[in-house]
């Protein structure tokens, strides 16, 4: 681990090889899939795919005169020395109890290959999650439409009216490309329709209405919530974390489409594209397809991203014939899980993100739904494992597990993966710790009415640290 803390500068930008020892990733497949070395994984294989057709010839030619690179580590296999629930007891509680953590935090650890519980401290007690809540997000959507699932957004023609209509399907992650694209073929496909001229409308039926976030408007942290949106939204060129946004994100994607299909040599739009819904009978002129929702949802984890957390759920809402706002995705999301048979005592989805404080999740729940994800026979829910942010690496986790060694959280660099969670007053943690004896560890510690956000977020990587590290046997 000194090595690593001396190298890690410069490992950064070789994430996916040199990291490849020390993340729980490591060959993991016997226990827990294909985590590959802290990369999101789903992400990365549809990247591969794109291009392996073309580099198939290349890989034959290659393939009889390359030898393969031996392993950094052998596969992690669940079958080190077995943790001892007393030593795991001695260890975290001084550290849960730490007065940076207010009262003290409510606290659970499994260990994943058998489903043992090593620690509980009010790990039943429904707690505020803050962004914790995503991990539940994830597992739900997951189960519920499949990792291949993809949200759409449609140009159809309402003949009627001589219109496009461009219909929202709740990709938040929609680009200006995206939409340059859709409207490239939706213009190709009017040309065979001989249409030269059309208006431009904007269909946003899919949610009952647009919804503000509770925490109010204008917050930097998650745009109005419409199954259209540009960026989420956004006004800058940020892909991830606050930004400025866009007071209606669907209009304003709307008249990003109109602009683009003018371009195409589609004119006669009106002003400013209205809103209406489009026509039982329109047809189809062209669609774009959101990444899988295996990569929607380690994009989810990693940035903490909160629109794309509230459209995942609203997508499950849907599914389960809910209405696709605060209400439906509460009970669409707790109806998943309880099939799933998770502990729901104390629970209260309020709502996907995790930014309202009057949802409440146990430690227990989070604990038992990434031991699922981790399950052999439960592949479709690996990426709510290969999201989590790698301590001292990517997302939320990359400027932490920077501190001195000791009682800091140095020691985790590599070894925690974890969801963060943060709003003011509530601090929480929950992923997974690899052992130095190779157990894999599922932990959950959520902290109310802490007063020093940094202070907290150091108390709590301490503890995740603390399991990695302990031994405890």
């Amino acid at each position: 681990m000194q090595a690593l803390r001396d190298r890690r500068a410069a490992w950064r930008p070789a994430i996916g090889s040199a990291a490849a020892g020390l993340v729980l990733a490591a060959g993991a497949v016997a226990l827990t899939g294909p985590w590959d070395a802290g990369q999101r994984a789903a992400e990365r294989d549809r990247a591969t795919a794109a291009d392996a057709e073309r580099d198939s010839t290349e890989a034959e030619r290659a393939g009889g005169t390359v030898p393969a690179a031996a392993p950094v580590l052998p596969p992690l296999d669940g079958a080190g020395t077995p943790l001892s629930p007393a030593a795991v007891e001695r260890a975290l509680a001084p550290l849960l109890a730490d007065p940076a953590l207010g009262e003290g935090a409510a606290g659970a650890v499994v260990d994943i290959s058998t489903g043992t519980a090593l620690y509980a401290s009010d790990a039943g007690e429904g707690r505020a999650p803050a962004s914790t809540v995503k991990s539940l997000t994830a597992v739900a959507a997951l189960d519920a439409l499949g990792p291949d699932h993809r949200l759409t957004t449609e140009a159809v023609w309402d003949a009627e009216r001589e219109r496009v209509v461009l219909v929202g399907g709740g990709d938040t992650t929609l680009t200006r490309d995206d939409l340059r694209g859709l409207a490239h073929r939706t213009a190709r496909a009017l040309a065979e329709r001989d249409v030269e001229t059309a208006g431009v409308a904007y269909d946003i039926s899919r949610y009952p209405r647009e919804q503000l976030h509770p925490i109010g408007e204008g917050n930097s942290n998650i745009a109005t919530i419409t199954p259209l949106q540009l960026n989420a939204g956004r006004t800058d060129d940020s892909t991830s974390g606050p930004a400025p946004r866009t007071a209606d994100p669907a209009a304003e994607a709307a008249a990003v489409f109109a602009g683009l299909l003018a371009d195409e040599g589609i004119g006669g739009g009106d002003g400013r594209p209205g809103r209406q819904t489009a026509p039982e009978d329109a047809q189809r002129l062209a669609v774009h397809r959101s990444a899988p929702l295996s990569v929607l949802v380690e994009r989810m984890l990693t940035h903490s991203d909160n629109d794309l957390a509230e459209a995942v759920a609203r997508a499950v809402a849907v599914d389960a014939g809910q209405p696709a706002d605060f209400r439906g995705v509460d009970r669409a999301l707790t109806a998943r899980l309880d099939a799933l048979g998770l502990p729901l005592d104390g629970v209260r989805l309020a709502d996907a993100s995790g930014l309202d404080r009057d949802g409440r999740v146990s430690a227990a729940l989070l604990t038992r739904a990434l031991a699922l994800a981790a399950d052999p026979q439960r592949p479709e829910l690996r990426p709510a494992l290969t999201g989590l942010p790698v301590a001292g690496f990517t997302g939320t986790l990359a400027g932490r597990y920077d501190g001195g060694g000791g009682e800091g959280g140095d020691g985790g660099a590599g070894l925690v993966r974890a969801k963060t969670g943060t709003l003011t007053g509530v601090n929480a943690l929950a992923g997974t710790a690899v052992t130095a004896e190779g157990r894999v560890l599922a932990f959950a510690f959520l902290a109310s009415d802490t007063r020093d956000a940094g202070a907290a977020e150091a108390a709590l990587d301490a503890a995740a640290t603390r399991l990695a590290t302990c031994g405890c046997r």
